[in-house]
């Protein structure tokens, strides 16, 4: 009884620290899977280009984007580009920079494989009908494409909430980090930790069911 006494209390008393770290974690979040997009799928048809050299360059960066820890990725950036860029940069925009990389190789694999999928028959006949490339990809691929990947995208968004947690060791403002504040100003751990991870639960869970609902809803449109 005591835990759930202080849980409340400590509820009541710093919630809206709680609802700011969760704000924090949902904006960061949203920015790194946007930009994470846009980067993969710039990736993704470097990939599909079939240019040997490009092609090259882009397993050597997924591999090493896949095969690294995030958090060593963080602390990489965190380091690095204040020193290799004449710009003041703040933590936050250090930790988006490189998580925005980090799910630019995830997001990659996904648009690739979502192109893939596309059944061949409708490159042969685009190219029949005299579009470009371009007008292929863009009027043809894209559109049919976008069923297999908005899916994915969505589960990398939930993905990357959770993620966001490792920016709290650089006291960016997140969830984990409201956790953090409140345990350094009432001394007390457990409360403030289960308090963080309900909201956590609650969010995730929330935005699982929608992605589910949504998976649903795209497989009754074919």
């Amino acid at each position: 009884m005591l835990l759930v006494e202080q849980i409340i209390k400590i509820w009541s008393k710093y919630s809206t620290v709680f609802l700011d770290g969760l704000t924090g974690t949902l904006w960061i979040s949203a920015v790194t899977v946007f930009f994470g997009t846009l980067l993969g799928m710039m990736w993704a048809l470097v990939q599909l280009s079939k240019v040997r050299p490009l092609t090259t360059i882009y397993g050597w960066y997924v591999g090493l984007i896949r095969g690294t820890p995030i958090l060593l990725q963080l602390y990489f950036f965190w380091l690095w580009l204040p020193k290799a860029l004449p710009l003041e940069l703040s933590n936050t925009q250090c930790v988006i920079v490189a998580l925005v990389v980090n799910s630019s190789a995830y997001v990659a694999e996904v648009i690739r494989a979502g192109i893939q999928a596309v059944d061949f028959g409708q490159t042969e006949a685009a190219k029949s009908l005299g579009l470009s490339n371009r007008n292929m990809m863009c009027y043809v691929i894209l559109p049919q494409a976008v069923k297999n990947i908005l899916p994915a995208l969505c589960n990398e968004f939930i993905s990357m909430i959770k993620q966001t947690s490792l920016a709290s060791v650089f006291f960016v403002s997140e969830l984990t980090t409201s956790f953090k504040t409140v345990q350094s100003i009432t001394f007390l751990a457990i409360p403030p930790l289960i308090i963080s991870g309900m909201i956590y639960l609650v969010v995730i869970t929330f935005l699982s069911k929608m992605v589910n609902l949504f998976e649903g809803r795209l497989r009754v449109s074919d």
